[in-house]
């Protein structure tokens, strides 16, 4: 049977384990490193984070700037460590992420994504979301309708 992918809250036991994860490095700069957002979460109230796990490894991590009361589910931070790529660990992620903004009542998800080489675009496009014309700096930004 394969191995299970979940979210998980980290915690005090698991926070090294979780910022020690990282892109290929082929994919450096197009994603915080996790202890950066980590910190930036504790200073925004509607940030929602979490990390991936891949069994009982970890394999990922995830942040959300979700308001439920709004229905806003916005992606902020995506990542799935360099190991674990091209597993089905960040389909899964998604997929998981996609049910907590169903059971916020959002219509949509929206993220922002670095575009060029190396870029996780494709894998977004993939999953259906389409990009929505708006730029913000050096990213631009997918929606996916949830209805």
């Amino acid at each position: 049977m394969a191995a299970e992918t979940t979210l998980r809250e980290i915690t005090g036991d698991t926070v090294r384990a979780i910022t020690k994860l990282e892109v290929g490095t082929d994919q450096h700069g197009l994603v915080a490193p996790n202890a950066v957002s980590i910190a930036e979460a504790y200073f925004e109230p509607k940030a929602w984070f979490r990390a991936v796990y891949h069994g009982d490894e970890p394999a990922g991590f995830v942040m959300v700037w979700r308001d439920p009361t709004e229905h806003v589910f916005y992606i902020w931070r995506f990542m799935v460590d360099a190991a674990h790529q091209g597993k089905g660990v960040g389909r899964r992620a998604l997929e998981l992420l996609l049910e907590e903004a169903r059971a916020d009542g959002a219509s949509e998800v929206t993220l922002s994504v670095v575009p060029g080489p190396n870029s996780a675009l494709p894998f977004y496009e993939r999953f259906g979301f389409e990009q929505t014309g708006v730029v913000h700096g050096s990213e631009i930004e997918l929606r996916l309708r949830l209805d």
